[in-house]
């Protein structure tokens, strides 16, 4: 097995040397603890020093040798010429982080061949379905990756200078995030910050989809930024017929009829051309888990530097183990919440709300945050919630000869962990599933151009 014992006394021998040294090996090593070493002696020296330090005692050779004996382990570790020689394998404690990575990273070795028998071993048993199998060998890749140490604290001094060169940096009234194209949504969010998690909530047909897929074509075609669209409802095929006709502004109802015209052929061609070189990555995968998930964006992190991740929608996705629906709705969101923050990259996750919207005990029919479905987690995790409402969808057509089909959407800011919360209008085509920026009198503006768009078809380009 791999293991690198030199490395191991020397660290062993900085700790003797320095109660510092201690602390960094205790930093370096977190969780792994005593079994971060390879040597079963080394491992006992350790965790005695541990003790020792967690209980604020002199650390030196004399009570180092006091403490074995009195345990019983001072002649089996080697004695004095044991403890010699660690003293002598160092001549300073300076580099005793340095040998801590040098440990721990061994150790990691280690673990990954162990989880890769119990993989295997798994792979070979009949009793269990494939696919519990394969989420079991992923979970077991993942407690092995997630031991990597994370960032260490940062004196305060050092994160200020760095966050006022950041806002010197930024151009007057320039976004610090990743661009919508709606601009009253951009004004108010600063743009899709990374790191953090995005809720787009709304009701059945509501237009969860439209919205997440219009951002994420903005991204990826206007912006030009790789970004990953996670369709657990959808297939990949559909999601590329939403992005063609929507942006076309084609009808998609009359394309799946064959009723389409030599205009529509010409709009969605252009369409076609304008998207070639687009870094939208779509993955149809149905009833991923956040663990699934997870590894496919860390894959497409590593192949395409992707800045954004769109899942349609949470409550498709499951976490296998947890039987109670709350509980799992719960982790999926935490799980959102962490690939968010380790990729450092927005998370927009699109979910449902419960019918408490449209309960006859409810005065008019607009959205809370507590209406979220299944889970109150999703309102502790997430950083922004967003909630659809469209007045509209609540009237029964025909109903008043005089009243005008309302295209006016709500998108309601119900939470914004770092900025204000208000609500803002957006136009809504449902002709083409799309959202474009709410202009005054009841038009729309084209989320590329900002110019007014009326009700041609050529707003995109």
């Amino acid at each position: 097995m791999p293991h690198d014992l030199d490395a191991e006394r020397a660290l062993l021998g900085s700790m003797l040397q320095s109660k510092d040294a201690i602390g960094d090996a205790i930093m370096t090593l977190q969780d792994a603890g005593p079994a971060a070493f390879f040597r079963e002696s080394h491992q006992k020296l350790y965790d005695l020093f541990r003790e020792l330090y967690d209980r604020d005692l002199p650390i030196d050779a004399i009570v180092i040798k006091d403490e074995l004996a009195r345990r019983g382990q001072f002649d089996s570790i080697g004695g004095w010429d044991f403890l010699a020689g660690l003293v002598n394998a160092v001549p300073s404690a300076l580099r005793a982080a340095y040998y801590a990575r040098l440990v721990r990273d061994k150790y990691l070795l280690r673990e990954l061949i162990n989880a890769t028998h119990r993989i295997t071993e798994a792979a070979f048993s009949t009793s269990d379905p494939p696919q519990t199998t394969l989420d079991y060998a992923e979970s077991e890749i993942f407690k092995v990756t997630e031991r990597r140490v994370t960032t260490a604290a940062q004196a305060l001094p050092d994160l200020v200078r760095e966050t006022f060169e950041k806002i010197r940096s930024r151009v007057d009234g320039g976004l610090t995030g990743m661009p919508t194209g709606l601009i009253e949504l951009d004004e108010l969010t600063s743009g899709l910050q990374p790191g953090e998690l995005i809720i787009v909530a709304g009701r059945p047909s509501m237009g969860k989809t439209a919205f997440g897929l219009n951002i994420a074509e903005h991204v990826a075609i206007v912006e030009k930024r790789p970004v990953m669209f996670f369709s657990l409802e959808m297939s990949r095929q559909q999601v590329a017929q939403r992005v063609l006709c929507s942006r076309a502004r084609v009808d998609a109802h009359r394309l799946r009829r064959g009723r389409h015209t030599h205009d529509d052929l010409n709009a969605l061609d252009h369409v076609q051309r304008e998207v070639a070189g687009a870094p939208l990555l779509v993955d149809d995968a149905s009833a991923l888990s956040s663990l699934e998930l997870a590894a496919r964006a860390r894959t497409a992190m590593r192949k395409y530097a992707i800045e954004a991740v769109f899942v349609d929608y949470l409550q498709l996705m499951r976490a296998p183990g947890v039987k109670d629906r709350h509980l799992e709705v719960g982790a999926i969101s935490a799980g959102l919440k962490k690939l968010a923050k380790d990729l450092n990259i927005p998370v927009i996750a699109m979910a449902q709300l419960n019918r408490q919207v449209e309960g006859a005990q409810r005065r008019g029919n607009r959205p809370r945050m507590s209406d979220l479905r299944e889970s109150g987690a999703i309102e502790q995790d997430a950083d922004v919630i967003m909630l659809l409402h469209r007045e509209s969808y609540y009237k029964t057509p025909g109903s008043d000869p005089n009243d005008v089909e309302d295209n006016t959407a709500e998108i309601i800011i119900a939470k914004q962990r770092n900025g204000p919360t208000d609500t803002i209008k957006v136009h809504f085509n449902k002709q083409y599933t799309r959202f474009d920026n709410h202009a005054p009198g009841g038009g729309y503006t084209s989320a590329h151009t900002g110019g007014p768009a009326g009700n041609g078809r050529t707003a995109p380009f």
